[in-house]
């Protein structure tokens, strides 16, 4: 599961252009938006995009979207539930 949260960290970092951050640099529980790193509506598109490009994930909703979209922590669950829901290759 850390691999998940540093995977993650690095692809926010990357997909939303934090030139100056490592994964080191964002907590795991550390809020997304509302304060914490400060995402905003566009920045959640933008990670939608990417759990699909990235992983194969498609996010149905907004509501579940804004619950597992609260931390990196939350996130990495997710995609790590999502993942293990995914037909095996």
């Amino acid at each position: 599961m850390n691999d998940l949260r540093r995977k993650l960290k690095e692809l926010l970092i990357e997909r939303l252009k934090f030139e100056d951050m490592t994964p080191e640099d964002i907590g795991d529980d550390e809020p997304l938006f509302a304060g914490g790193l400060g995402l905003d509506s566009i920045d959640a598109l933008e990670i939608v995009v990417m759990l699909e490009s990235e992983f194969g994930i498609k996010v149905k909703n907004e509501t579940s979207a804004r619950s597992h979209f609260r931390s990196v922590a939350s996130l990495a669950d997710f995609v790590g539930e999502k993942l293990a829901e995914l037909p095996q290759a």
